[in-house]
C-alpha cells in the first residue's frame, strides 16, 4: 500500500520552495550576537518552508483524498457508535415506575403487556411503548362552570345562570389496565371526566330551581349525578368515586334576595318552632300539673294504706304482747317467790352459821382459858422453881444479889470505884458508912436499905 507522501518531506519541499515567498532577512543589530542572528535565520527559513508545503497541489489533494476513503468506514463506525452512545445518554432504555401509579408497557412487535407497579422496567425504543395510569384516587375540579359569570354557567329551571363548585374523585380500572393503557387518553380529566360531567350536570340543574339547588335539594342532585356519572364512566373503565357539591355561586342581585327569602322562610319557620314549643310547654305543665296531682293523690292513698297496714300489725302485735306480758308478770312473781325462799333460806344458813361459830367460839375460849390457866400453873411451877434455884444460888454466893442491883440499875447510877470491905461485906457500907455498935448485918441492912431508898427516886426518873 502506498502511503501518502507528507507535505513536510524534502522532496515536496524542494519543489515548492521556488514558488514561497523568501521574507528578507531583518539588519541585525550590533548588539545581537552572530550565532543567535543565525540561528533566528534558521527558524525563519524552515517556518517558510513549512507555510510553503502547507499550499495544496495536485498532487497533495490526490492522496488526501485516497487516505479519506480509506478512513471512511472506520469514521462511519466511530460517529455510529458515537450517534448510540449520545442517544442511549439522551433517551436512556429503562422508565422508573412514578410512586402511586402502575406502568404498562407494550410490545409493538408481539403485543404483549407487562405490568409493573414499582422500580424501573426495559424500554428498547422503537420495540416498546409505556404508559403511567394511576392507581391512587385523584381529584378533578372543573372550573368552567364554577361561576355565575363564567365561561360556561350553568341554566337553572328559571333560566338563572349560576355555577357549582364540584369535586370528582376517580381512578382508574385496576382490572383493565392493559386495555386502558391503549384506549385512554393522555389527558383523562380533559377528554373523558370532563365532557361526561358537563352533560350529565347540564341535565340534571336544568331540572331543579335555584331555591333547591341552593337548599332543599343539594344531596338529591348530588346523588343523582354521582349515579349517572358512575355509570357512564364505567365503560371508559373510570371508577368513581364520589361527587361532591361545594359553593354554589349565584348573581349577587339574586343572591341577596334569596338569602333574605331564605331568612324570611327561617324566621317564619322560627316562630312556627316557637309556637309549637309554647304549645308543647303548655301541654308539658298540664301534664306536670295531672302527675302531680295523680302523685300526690297516690301518696295520700299509700299514706292511708300504711296506716290500715299499721294498724293492723299493732293489733297482730298486741295479740301476741298480751300474752307475753303475762308470762312476764307470771315470771316476775315467780321470781320475786324464789328471791324471797332464796333470801328466807340464807337467812336460816347464816343464823346456824352464826350459832356454830359462836359453840365453836366458846369452845375455843373455853380451851383457851384451859391453856391460859395451864401456861399460868406452869409459868407458876417454873418461877418456884427458879427462885428456889436463885435463892439456893444467892445463899452460896451472896455477891449476886449486888450484880443483880447493878445490872438493873446500871443505866440510872453513875458506877464509882470503890474498894471493896475487908470482911467481904456489902460494898455500899464502905460509902455509907456504919454506925458504931450496929452489928455488921445490920449495918449492912440498914445500908442496903437507905442505898435503896436513894437509889429509888432516881430510878424512877
Amino acid at each position: 500500500m502506498n502511503q501518502p507522501q507528507m507535505p513536510d518531506q524534502p522532496s515536496n519541499a524542494s519543489q515548492d520552495s521556488t514558488s514561497a515567498p523568501t521574507p528578507a532577512p531583518s539588519p541585525a543589530p550590533s548588539s545581537i550576537p552572530t550565532s543567535r542572528l543565525q540561528r533566528l535565520r534558521q527558524a525563519l527559513s524552515r517556518a517558510g518552508r513549512r507555510t510553503g508545503a502547507g499550499l495544496p497541489s495536485g498532487q497533495g489533494l490526490r492522496h488526501a483524498g485516497r487516505g479519506a476513503l480509506r478512513c471512511a468506514p472506520w469514521l462511519l463506525g466511530v460517529t455510529a457508535v458515537a450517534g448510540g452512545v449520545v442517544m442511549l445518554m439522551a433517551h436512556p432504555p429503562a422508565h422508573e415506575v412514578p410512586r402511586g401509579d402502575v406502568s404498562v408497557r407494550q410490545n409493538l412487535l408481539s403485543g404483549g403487556v407487562l405490568e409493573a407497579r414499582s422500580g424501573t422496567v426495559l424500554v428498547v425504543p422503537g420495540l416498546h411503548v409505556v404508559r403511567d395510569l394511576p392507581l391512587r384516587d385523584r381529584s378533578f375540579r372543573p372550573t368552567r362552570f364554577a361561576r355565575a359569570n363564567g365561561e360556561a354557567p350553568l341554566q337553572s329551571l328559571e333560566g338563572l345562570s349560576l355555577g357549582l363548585d364540584l369535586t370528582v374523585r376517580w381512578s382508574v380500572d385496576t382490572t383493565r389496565l392493559s386495555v386502558l393503557a391503549a384506549s385512554l387518553p393522555d389527558d383523562i380529566e380533559g377528554e373523558v371526566i370532563a365532557p361526561a360531567l358537563q352533560g350529565i350536570l347540564y341535565r340534571q340543574i336544568a331540572t331543579h330551581t335555584v331555591r333547591e339547588i341552593f337548599s332543599t335539594q343539594r344531596g338529591v342532585i348530588q346523588q343523582a349525578l354521582e349515579t349517572e356519572l358512575r355509570r357512564k364512566l364505567a365503560a371508559d373503565g373510570i371508577v368513581l368515586r364520589g361527587v361532591d357539591i361545594g359553593n354554589v355561586d349565584l348573581p349577587p342581585e339574586y343572591r341577596a334576595g334569596l338569602e333574605n327569602l331564605l331568612s324570611e322562610g327561617l324566621a317564619s319557620e322560627k316562630m312556627r318552632y316557637t309556637l309549637e314549643l309554647q304549645e308543647k310547654k303548655v301541654k308539658q305543665t298540664e301534664l306536670e300539673a295531672a302527675a302531680d296531682k295523680v302523685r300526690r293523690e297516690t301518696a295520700a292513698e299509700a299514706a292511708a294504706r300504711e296506716q290500715v297496714i299499721a294498724a293492723r300489725g299493732q293489733e297482730e302485735a298486741m295479740k301476741h304482747v298480751l300474752p307475753f306480758k303475762q308470762r312476764q308478770v307470771e315470771q316476775r312473781q315467780l321470781e320475786a317467790e324464789a328471791d324471797r325462799v332464796a333470801r328466807v333460806r340464807m337467812a336460816e344458813g347464816a343464823a346456824q352459821a352464826r350459832s356454830i361459830e359462836a359453840d365453836g367460839e366458846a369452845k375455843a375460849r373455853e380451851k383457851l382459858a384451859d391453856a391460859e390457866a395451864y401456861r399460868q400453873s406452869r409459868i407458876g411451877k417454873v418461877a418456884v422453881d427458879q427462885m428456889a434455884a436463885e435463892g439456893a444460888l444467892l445463899s452460896r454466893h451472896p455477891l449476886l444479889i449486888q450484880k443483880a442491883m447493878a445490872d438493873k440499875l446500871s443505866d440510872k447510877v453513875q458506877v464509882i470505884i470503890a474498894p471493896p470491905p475487908s470482911d467481904g461485906g456489902f460494898i455500899g457500907k464502905t460509902l455509907l458508912g456504919s454506925r458504931d455498935g450496929q452489928p455488921t448485918g445490920s449495918a449492912g441492912a440498914g445500908a442496903d436499905a437507905s442505898a435503896a431508898a436513894q437509889v429509888s427516886p432516881q430510878a424512877q426518873e
